[in-house]
């Protein structure tokens, strides 16, 4: 999967020489935590709510009301934007735009095609477009959890099994136990009730249970 197909694209941006209120107020209004700064068409940086918030009245608490509003209006998000981005182009694959940005604890990747910025992928975008569907969210059926079971071979074993009592996967992925560093089985199955799957795959040795979607 490609930055492509889980970016925003439309991007909300701002020059630098926005005031952190009008920033902020602008972030309110999409409902965004983050937004690119862009000068005559070129990225230059990203502004962040966090940031804002920490350049705002609780760094400026020995002003008075009055002043503090009036230097939200002169202070600029050029004096607080992050320059040092994580820019990625289209067809950068997800895995890469992951790793550069946990790399460098950031929560966003620019996505820039031809010298011009073309989306924004947040953690956000990761999570609803890429973990959300792996992880079934939101869809109905059960999931059931196999211990020890990431060799090939018990897998198309496990996946037979479920083909003969007549049920489909809607998604499934295997994942190191915290304790013992095995790979385990997720299942999410097509079915209300994994009561036959549970016991069939038990009888074969396995150790199964369902777990809460």
């Amino acid at each position: 999967m490609f930055i492509r197909d889980v970016m925003t694209t439309n991007v909300v941006t701002i020059p630098s020489s926005t005031s952190l209120a009008e920033a902020k107020r602008i972030m309110d209004f999409h409902h965004l935590r983050r937004v690119p700064v862009v000068d005559k068409g070129r990225l230059v940086g990203i502004v962040s709510r966090d940031a804002l918030d920490k350049s705002g009245p609780s760094k400026l608490t020995t002003f008075s009301i009055h002043e503090l509003s009036y230097l939200l209006t002169k202070i600029t998000v050029k004096e607080v934007m992050v320059t040092d981005l994580v820019i990625v182009s289209p067809d950068t694959t997800v895995e890469e735009a992951v790793t550069l940005s946990q790399g460098r604890g950031v929560g966003s990747a620019l996505v820039v095609e031809d010298g011009r910025l073309v989306g924004i992928a947040t953690t956000n975008d990761f999570f609803y477009k890429i973990v959300n569907p792996i992880l079934g969210v939101g869809k109905s059926g059960s999931r059931v959890y196999v211990h020890k079971c990431g060799h090939a071979a018990e897998v198309a074993k496990i996946l037979n099994t479920i083909t003969q009592l007549g049920l489909d996967i809607i998604t499934m992925f295997t994942i190191p136990h915290p304790q013992t560093g095995e790979q385990d089985l997720t299942l999410h199955l097509n079915t209300a009730d994994p009561s036959s799957v549970i016991r069939e795959l038990k009888r074969l040795g396995y150790e199964v249970h369902e777990r809460a979607r």
